[in-house]
């Protein structure tokens, strides 16, 4: 699935290429992949101006209006086309007269004539909805993600808090690092990288990680992100790709995940796999010891 660095590729695509248009027409050619009302969407979109291309996490959104000027409602009035790319779900921009992708799931065209944008998803877990925005944590979201935590490249994340909140947690580290509501947009790649980088066990106990631990964590977390959304995010096959169509290539950097057996980037020891929440962990075991105390 996706995480923090290829959604925010995408999002900077959108923000590029289709943020300031207005919609002349929509059509839904599965419902699956519309939440709440599938055949609404094409009246809630028409004539209206996607106003910019936002993110949270792994959620994607662009603000409605329904002019070219911006509301005079408060910020967290008004509604948003949210996206959520699930497993394999693709945004992608295409000349309108581009052949028809296989699993074309909704399409967009806009007023000025130009490329519309397309919903593509393979194994449609992936989702398209216009929901009302609202207030939530420290910035005005979709109502649907209003539960869910900043992410570690906003400015609404909060160090000190994210400290004070995973001591609590009485979980492994990991386990924790997944929890969307305490942090959002790291998946299973990063939390390893991550864990890698800050040399810790992914079993290791929350409550026994110090302040000074936890802030090197997450600027591990910020560097290997922040390194991925570099070189366009990663992608093992080709169902994650940018709004052009195009793969990103951070698995050639990744030091551990998916390397079982392989050398150790840092110190030369093979690469261990373990079973973890029905996938896998990727650890140095000389570099991240299991601890005596480790938690599932």
């Amino acid at each position: 699935m996706p995480e923090l660095p290829e959604v925010e590729v995408v999002r900077r695509g959108l923000e590029r290429w289709v943020a300031g248009r207005t919609v002349a027409a929509a059509e839904v050619l599965n419902p699956r992949a519309v939440r709440r009302n599938p055949g609404d969407l094409a009246a809630q979109l028409k004539g209206r101006t996607l106003a910019s291309a936002e993110r949270r996490g792994k959620y994607l959104w662009l603000p409605l209006l329904d002019g070219p000027a911006e509301p005079e409602e408060p910020e967290d009035a008004g509604e948003a086309l949210l996206a959520h790319l699930g497993m394999s779900g693709q945004l992608l921009v295409e000349d309108p007269m581009a052949p028809i992708e296989k699993h074309l799931r909704v399409r967009m065209g806009f007023a000025d004539g130009g490329p519309e944008l397309r919903f593509v998803d393979q194994r449609t877990f992936g989702h398209l909805l216009v929901a009302p925005m609202t207030a939530g944590r420290g910035r005005a979201v979709p109502e649907p993600v209003a539960h869910i935590a900043a992410d570690p490249l906003e400015d609404a994340f909060d160090d000190a808090e994210f400290a004070v909140r995973l001591r609590l947690r009485r979980t492994g580290i990991k386990r924790a690092l997944l929890d969307q509501s305490l942090i959002s947009g790291v998946g299973n790649i990063y939390a390893d990288e991550a864990l890698w980088r800050a040399r810790l066990h992914w079993a290791r106990p929350t409550e026994t990680l110090t302040r000074p631990k936890i802030f090197e964590l997450l600027a591990a977390v910020r560097a290997v992100m922040t390194e991925a959304l570099g070189q366009g995010g990663t992608s093992f096959d080709s169902l994650y790709v940018n709004v052009n169509g195009e793969s990103g290539y951070f698995d050639r950097s990744l030091a551990v995940y998916g390397r079982r057996d392989e050398p150790c980037r840092r110190c030369g020891t093979p690469v261990r796999r373990e079973a973890f929440m029905n996938r896998s962990s990727y650890s140095c075991p000389k570099c991240q010891p299991r601890p005596r105390n480790a938690r599932p």
